[in-house]
Order: C-alpha cells, then sequence, then structure tokens
C-alpha cells in the first residue's frame, strides 16, 4: 500500500517555488525522516529513468505546455542530457549526507523534521517541503 503526499521544493531567496506543490506516492513503511529522504530519492531517479526512455524525435510544446511550465518556474523540453545511470544508493547517500550538513530543511505539515531517524506519522494528504539553502560566493573582509 502507499501513502499519497503533497510535495513541495522551496529555495531561499525566491519568490516561487522550485518545484511546485505536486502528488506523490510513498510506501506505507516510510516512519523516519531518513527513509522519507531515501524514497523520495527513489521516486526521483525512478522519474529520470522513465523520462531517459520516453526520449522524443520530435519535440515540440504547445501553448498549454509553455503555461503550465511557466506557472511552475521553468519551461523546457525535458531534455535529458546526462546519459549515465544514476546510483539509487549513491544517490540516497548523496541525499542524507546534504541533510546532515545543513544544505535543505524538510518540514511535514509546517513542522520541521529534525532527526533522521526518529517516528513520524505519515497520512494521506500530508503536506511536506523541503527548502534548500544555496551556499553565498565571495569572501568576506
Amino acid at each position: 500500500m502507499t501513502v499519497n503526499i503533497w510535495i513541495t521544493v522551496k529555495s531561499l531567496g525566491k519568490r516561487k517555488p522550485v518545484l511546485a506543490k505536486q502528488a506523490a506516492e510513498l510506501p506505507e513503511t516510510t516512519h523516519t525522516l531518513r527513509q522519507l529522504i531515501e524514497n523520495m530519492v527513489a521516486l526521483q531517479v525512478k522519474a529520470l529513468q522513465d523520462k531517459k526512455q520516453q526520449a522524443e524525435l520530435l519535440a515540440y510544446l504547445m501553448p498549454d505546455d509553455i503555461e503550465a511550465q511557466g506557472a511552475a518556474g521553468k519551461v523546457g523540453f525535458g531534455a535529458v542530457y546526462n546519459e549515465g545511470v544514476p546510483d539509487l544508493n549513491g544517490a540516497m547517500e548523496t541525499a542524507i549526507t546534504a541533510y546532515e550538513d545543513g544544505l535543505y530543511k524538510v518540514f511535514l505539515n509546517d513542522e520541521e523534521l529534525q532527526e533522521l531517524d526518529k517516528s513520524i506519522l505519515i497520512q494521506d494528504g500530508d503536506n511536506v517541503v523541503f527548502i534548500r539553502f544555496t551556499m553565498l560566493a565571495g569572501r568576506l573582509w
């Protein structure tokens, strides 16, 4: 069985979300932040693999496609230029390390999830928000 949730990805300093609110299905066995992150990575890797298999010979965008993509913040043909096959376990480890290093925060229904292995309850219709932090470039004098 699965749990249907809503996912939003935001980036500090930007008004519009990087990824608008989208539906996602998680396994019912998602009981910790670590499992949530790993399951989200697995969904993204699967989506990337599916996208690679749906290569179009002639890419075009209809006006409705342009409008929908514009509302999400990016208009493109959806081409995948990286030919490599992602390593699922490596991607999961990288996502966990990035969380531990403070590169992003995770919120479940407006409550920050802080401990990777603390038990959480995810139910149908819950909102999960990932907030990415961007590093500032330059020197401090």
